[in-house]
């Protein structure tokens, strides 16, 4: 599994991509679509039409890396949320645990915690 870090976003590509796309075509589409710097060392998670195949790309330090979950059998359910015109989408590293476990998001229920407010 993925062991990610508190400084790591996750940002989730809402629109499907083609999945054949390979380390340069999804980092043009971080760049046009989700508006983000695909050399920034967040996680940049992609879906396929059916959503039974996801791709998260990522830089290492030296080079881009994939890393690619096709399902047998089932689909990935997907977050909802953002704006209605939004093509992406800001997960966490547990809601994207619970996508590649194949826990329905909508059963679960996140208990109550602090959080820090940030001022713009």
């Amino acid at each position: 599994m993925l062991s990610i870090s508190p400084a790591v976003k996750i940002f989730f590509c809402t629109q499907p991509t083609d999945l054949r796309r390979g380390f340069d075509g999804l980092a043009v589409l971080v760049q046009q679509s989700l508006g983000r710097n695909p050399l920034s060392g967040h996680l940049f998670l992609f879906v396929n039409r059916r959503r039974n195949r996801i791709k998260i790309l990522y830089w290492a330090g030296d080079g881009y890396a994939l890393w690619y979950k096709r399902l047998e059998r089932g689909t990935f359910e997907l977050p909802r949320g953002g704006q209605a015109n939004s093509v992406g989408l800001e997960i966490s590293a547990s809601q994207l645990s619970l996508i590649l476990d194949g826990i329905e998001l909508s059963s679960v229920r996140r208990r109550r915690r602090f959080q820090l407010s940030v001022a713009v």
